[in-house]
């Protein structure tokens, strides 16, 4: 029986699942909250598309004006998520997702696409090598780790004012408070968690922690650092945009 793929909206979304933590009742409350920035994104140009099945197989993209992140540019669309999981891999469905997303920015115009990776592998960023099979490139990098990969579809018609880019603030990686300071958003299901648990451990053992939820594109826009969701920053410079859990948190405080 062949597979079939769905689109989420406001008219459905409140009964379809979201692909990440179906049924693991600790991510239930970040379900919720995802549920709810989807609803307030669907206005705009959010596209989330999934496998019509129970798991993770899904892309999630927007126009890069409309994306929550320090990335700026204009008329491309911007992949935020990308996931094929478990049992599902090895049949073609992360090619039938981008594929979708590549005909659907050419159908609307768009100069091209593009995405946050990384030159090696790393979690929660999409795969570089999945990317440049089909042409993608790097158009900016970061501390020469963190790269916007993109596809370009009229390469002669895109001024170098509109191709993406890390915007300046992103690039300082740095903000100048010393205590752990988190920034993070809703758009991951998994967050809300991670956020208990941080919260958690350093009440647990006196550490001082700040914690800042990016709810609006501005403040996305306008991030000190690489951000997907989620960043961390230690004595006042960058460490990871990878979700902590209170074991994670406990090595990288005493690494420190």
């Amino acid at each position: 029986m062949e597979k079939t793929f769905i689109n989420l909206t406001l008219d459905n979304i409140d009964s379809e699942h979201i692909c990440c933590a179906i049924s693991d009742k600790k991510h239930q409350n970040g379900v919720s909250c995802k549920k709810e920035w989807l609803k307030s994104q669907f206005n705009s140009s959010h596209v989330f598309r999934r496998l019509n099945e129970r798991g993770k197989v899904f892309i999630e993209y927007c126009d890069i004006e409309d994306a929550w992140v320090p990335i700026l540019g204009e008329n491309f669309v911007y992949i935020q998520c990308l996931w094929v999981a478990g049992s599902f891999k090895g049949n073609g469905y992360a090619n039938e997702l981008l594929n979708y997303c590549i005909e659907d920015a050419k159908n609307r115009d768009k100069s091209g696409i593009c995405v946050l990776s990384s030159k090696k592998k790393k979690p929660y960023l999409s795969d570089k090598k999945f990317f440049t099979k089909y042409g993608f490139k790097v158009l900016d990098s970061i501390n020469n780790e963190y790269e916007l990969l993109g596809l370009t579809f009229y390469d002669t018609d895109i001024l170098d004012k509109n191709i993406p880019h890390f915007s300046d603030s992103a690039k300082k990686m740095s903000i100048d408070e010393d205590v752990l300071t988190i920034y993070y958003s809703h758009q991951c299901p998994f967050v809300v968690n991670s956020i208990e648990e941080v919260r958690s451990y350093c009440s647990e053992n006196n550490i001082d922690v700040n914690i800042i939820l990016v709810d609006s594109l501005e403040k996305a826009k306008n991030l000190p650092c690489v951000f997907n969701n989620w960043a961390v920053f230690l004595n006042g410079k960058f460490e990871s945009c990878s979700l902590l859990n209170k074991n994670s948190l406990k090595k990288l405080l005493n690494s420190k």
